[in-house]
């Protein structure tokens, strides 16, 4: 039997920028309403003291409930991970207590497929007691450590709820040995990108499920040009965008991950050329010529991808 699913395939969400909250800080909660990051998520784990989780809990249940709005699009908590004693009262207190106003829920230190389909049944649980659809909510998976890595296409097919999958540079580097105390910077005495392989790994896993690649955050908060120059190289990879640690590294995330004008004006005149010529939603396929080059449904896709990057 298959794990839980909606209706509807998962949504292509802007995530050029995505925001780490500290859901134990109200004072941050509020000023991060009006940020322009494409998503924030409300963190329940490293950002909260062990003595704070709960009363963290249900902070984020009473700020996603409040009647102010949020600039980010996309919402979501992150839970803390299954070696940790509070994974299902994660889940269960904020699903159950705000599940309608939460797009997904991450999950860090996914190692394995079981990791996955463990929360997926926790949150089905917590969606069909709070009167949500199930499957209604998503996830985003953290790829943080050498047995994620390792184990990465099985996480990113363990549950039809994926959305992306989520580098995590600091616990990787801790769990490699790799002889830097800098998270994401590069390693003194080795001349190549330290991160090639995680990165290359987590992409191709991702694109073989139809999920998105997001970078982990760069923690020099002050350094926005490091912080761009990072965000550069992933974009240039394929990823589509980055955590964001400070106000700061917003609006630059934002400008690396986002087409030019130029390509964003040709993507949509592909998709309307297309749409119109082949009959899409009739089910016809076929392939045209714009700006004398042929576009088939390998085009489409493309040009759909580049305008998924901006909410369409």
């Amino acid at each position: 039997m298959s794990l839980s699913r909606s209706a509807s395939p998962r949504p292509q969400r802007a995530r050029r920028t995505v925001l780490a909250v500290p859901g134990s800080s109200d004072r941050f909660i509020a000023k991060a309403r009006g940020l322009e990051a494409d998503c924030l998520f409300l963190d329940l784990e490293d950002a909260v003291a062990p003595g704070e989780k709960e009363a963290a809990r249900h902070r984020i249940v009473d700020a996603l409930n409040a009647p102010e709005g949020w600039t980010p699009r996309t919402l979501t908590v992150r839970v803390n991970d299954w070696t940790t004693p509070w994974t299902t009262m994660d889940t269960w207190t904020v699903v159950t207590g705000a599940g309608a106003h939460i797009d997904c829920l991450v999950l860090p230190k996914a190692t394995c497929a079981a990791d996955v389909q463990a929360l997926d049944r926790v949150l089905t649980q917590a969606e069909q007691a709070a009167g949500l659809d199930v499957g209604q909510i998503g996830l985003e998976l953290q790829i943080e450590e050498a047995r994620g890595v390792l184990n990465v296409a099985e996480i990113a097919a363990a549950s039809p709820r994926t959305e992306t999958l989520v580098f995590g540079p600091g616990d990787y580097m801790a769990s490699m040995g790799m002889a830097s105390l800098s998270v994401a910077s590069q390693i003194p005495g080795y001349p190549g990108d330290h991160f090639h392989h995680a990165f290359s790994a987590i992409l191709v896993a991702a694109r073989a499920h139809g999920l998105q690649a997001i970078d982990g955050p760069y923690v020099s908060i002050r350094d926005v040009e490091g912080f761009t120059e990072s965000a550069r190289k992933v974009a240039a990879l394929g990823y589509d965008g980055k955590w964001v640690l400070h106000p700061d590294q917003i609006a630059a995330g934002n400008a690396v991950f986002t087409p030019s004008a130029e390509t964003l004006e040709r993507a949509r005149r592909i998709v309307t050329a297309y749409e119109e010529a082949t009959g899409l939603a009739q089910g016809a396929r076929g392939a045209i010529v714009v700006d004398d080059e042929m576009v088939d449904e390998a085009g489409l896709k493309v040009a759909r991808a580049q305008l998924a990057r901006v909410g369409g």
